[in-house]
């Protein structure tokens, strides 16, 4: 079975202007509250803007007190450091003002000493054979002058001291010639000396006459005779290298 309903054309009109008009004045209720809730919206985007620049600013500061806290804690570890060179230096100080001191005293005591052992040097030469009297004068002389000056330091006196006493020792272990001018009967005359350690000092004229030994117990010089003649020649061939060293047959007096 079918229905079938017909509807007038003026009541259709007149349903579709009715809802025009309810949804006119519900859109016009409802405009409002969706001009308020875009407000709210645009707030909440707004706030979230400012939370989420407000979040970058604490992680900024967050990894600026976390770049501060390690700056610190390197500045701890190095003040530390410091403190303890400090300490050191400053021990060092107090070891170097105690040296300073102690040189103060040592110079005191050591200065005595130099010019006691100078004058020893002078009278070990004087009493010693009397080879290259003048170099070894001037030595003691020099050495002398030094203990005035005022801008030697007294350690570089006291290595010169000791570097007299040490050439003097070296005399004793070696074979020298040299020559020099000689007083033989009342005349000066160039010879050539031959020193053996402190052994034996003699010399020889150029031409051979005459050749003599420096007595040590008598303490003068004694002339040889020309049996002599050739040995000294052999010593000084042998002192200045030209012959390789042999056995010498010299005189020598037995010192008391």
């Amino acid at each position: 079975m079918t229905f079938s309903k017909k509807f007038p054309l003026s009541l259709l009109a007149s349903s579709l202007l009715l809802t025009t008009a309810v949804g006119a004045q519900q859109e016009s209720e409802l405009k409002p509250a969706m001009q308020q809730a875009q407000a709210i919206n645009d707030s909440a985007a707004k706030t979230q803007e400012k939370i989420d620049k407000i979040t970058d600013q604490m992680d900024s500061k967050l990894q600026q007190f976390k770049a501060l806290n390690k700056q610190i804690a390197d500045l701890e570890v190095y003040n530390l450091q410091m403190r303890k060179l400090i300490a050191g230096q400053e021990q060092q100080m107090t070891d170097l003002n105690e040296a300073m001191d102690k040189v103060s005293v040592i110079e005191r005591q050591i200065t005595p000493l130099m010019l006691r052992m100078i004058d020893g040097l002078e009278q070990f030469i004087a009493l010693d054979i009397p080879f290259l009297p003048e170099e070894r004068a001037n030595r003691v002389k020099g050495l002398r002058e030094m203990m005035d000056r005022a801008d030697v330091a007294p350690s570089e006196k006291f290595r010169r001291v000791m570097e007299a006493y040490q050439i003097e020792m070296d005399f004793s272990r070696s074979m020298e010639a040299y020559t020099a001018v000689h007083q033989i009967n009342g005349k000066d005359q160039n010879v050539e000396f031959l020193r053996v350690g402190r052994t034996a000092l003699v010399y020889q004229t150029r031409d051979g006459q005459h050749q003599g030994i420096w007595n040590q117990n008598e303490g003068k010089w004694v002339e040889l005779d020309d049996s002599y003649r050739s040995e000294i020649n052999k010593g000084l061939r042998m002192a200045k290298k030209q012959i390789a060293p042999d056995l010498l047959t010299l005189p020598v007096a037995v010192t008391k």
